[in-house]
């Protein structure tokens, strides 16, 4: 069994994703889907497994693409921040870009908040922010994803509750 931490938007502010990752080492990837904003290197570092980022729009001089294909025990992703491709209106540039590049998953960022929906055998997914959350409840969020030894995959959305964000020290 595989386990994928995908998250975005930590926009510079990064000790709760810090924390949030000694709380579930070990894990076997870490997928920042942009708005990183510096400490790319620090991220790695810390994540002790592959990492797989992309630029957000505010990541100004970034060495990283805006968009990124790959494969996870054998499902191709497509990971992009999402900022240019309309999102705020609909999520169908998504679904054609996935088609185009033969992905069955696409990761993206921007919204702030977080969404798991699936058509066209396309599967659509956005962490949040671990950050600046928008969705009504104002938690922080990421989707964790759990690759089975059978090839199947899940994906939660999960919330960081109030006793994780009050610790005043970071790991």
């Amino acid at each position: 069994m595989k386990k994928i931490v995908i998250v975005s938007d930590t926009h510079r502010q990064n000790e709760l994703l810090y924390r949030l990752l000694e709380l579930l080492k070990p894990i076997d990837m870490l997928i920042h889907c942009g708005d990183i904003e510096g400490d790319n290197e620090g991220m790695i570092r810390r994540a002790e497994c592959p990492v797989h980022m992309v630029a957000g729009n505010n990541d100004y001089g970034n060495m990283y693409p805006s968009l990124d294909v790959f494969e996870i025990e054998g499902h191709r992703v497509l990971l992009t921040h999402g900022h240019r491709y309309s999102i705020y209106r609909t999520l169908d540039p998504l679904y054609y870009l996935a088609l185009e590049n033969q992905a069955e998953i696409v990761m993206f960022g921007h919204l702030h908040v977080p969404v798991m929906e699936k058509k066209y055998g396309i599967t659509i997914l956005n962490p949040g922010s671990l950050t600046y959350p928008r969705q009504a409840n104002r938690l922080p969020s990421y989707i964790m994803m759990t690759v089975k030894d059978n090839g199947s995959v899940e994906y939660d959305i999960r919330y960081l509750e109030k006793p994780l964000l009050r610790r005043s020290k970071w790991i």
